[in-house]
Order: structure tokens, then C-alpha cells, then sequence
């Protein structure tokens, strides 16, 4: 493989690492804010959430998408291996799970949000678990 698909994968991987960290964290962010009583700390998570999303997560995952394309467009053979569509079926799992916090942003800026705290540490774990089967996908490709 040539020099520019080692920098489509390089900047794939910097990108999937602050695309985890995002999600990873604004999960968390949801625990602390569906837990909180005062408006000004509510008010105060609703920001860092936002910030969090629009300047972090989101790009992030824009960006790992970018790059991961670009490097099946330098290796279009990695597209006929089975590992290589279980991985984008769970990446699209991982995307549409990003994006769907925005909804839990939205419901908790409202003050409309019914999910509780415990369902909230349990979706924090959902996106380590999907990393997990991403990373052994990609190293041990199973099938």
C-alpha cells in the first residue's frame, strides 16, 4: 500500500479516537444532567453538551467517515471481505447512535426527557462494546 493510504488511515484512526471520546462523553454528560436539580448547573451541561456535540463529536465522526471512505477508494478490495461489512454495519450503528443523542439533548434542554440516570449509564456503555467489535473486526478480520 502507498504512502497516501497510510495517511487516510492514520488520520481515519486520530479521527475514530476523538469521535469515541465524544460519544463516550457526552453519554456521560447525560448521566450527570438527567441527575441534576438546579437550573443553572442543568443550564450549564446543556452547553458543555452542545459545545461537546457541535465542535467535537459530530466533526469527529464526519471526519472518520471521510477518511474511511477515502481509504476504501485507495483499497476498493477491502469492500469483497465479509469483516469489511460487518464493520461498516456496525460503524452505521455507532453513527446513528451519535446522532441520536441529539435527540437526548434536546429532551433534557426541555426538560422533557424521560430516560432515567441507570438507562443513561447503560447507553454509555453501548458505544465501548461497538468499539470493541470494530477493533477485533479490523485486526483479526473473523471471516
Amino acid at each position: 500500500m502507498g504512502n497516501l493510504y497510510l495517511v487516510s488511515k492514520s488520520l481515519h484512526i486520530i479521527s475514530i479516537v476523538a469521535w469515541m471520546a465524544g460519544v463516550l462523553y457526552l453519554y456521560r454528560l447525560f448521566v450527570y444532567h438527567s441527575q441534576e436539580t438546579e437550573a443553572v448547573v442543568k443550564k450549564r451541561f446543556e452547553i458543555m453538551e452542545l459545545r461537546l456535540f457541535q465542535y467535537i463529536t459530530r466533526p469527529a465522526a464526519v471526519a472518520a467517515l471521510v477518511f474511511g471512505f477515502w481509504m476504501l477508494y485507495l483499497a476498493p478490495d477491502l469492500l469483497k471481505a465479509p469483516w469489511m461489512h460487518a464493520k461498516l454495519l456496525l460503524v452505521m450503528g455507532l453513527l446513528h447512535y451519535t446522532f441520536f443523542a441529539k435527540r437526548y439533548m434536546r429532551q433534557l434542554a426541555a426538560g422533557t426527557c424521560k430516560t432515567s440516570t441507570k438507562t443513561f449509564r447503560i447507553l454509555n456503555e453501548v458505544p465501548t462494546l461497538l468499539l470493541i467489535l470494530i477493533v477485533f473486526l479490523v485486526v483479526l478480520k473473523p471471516f
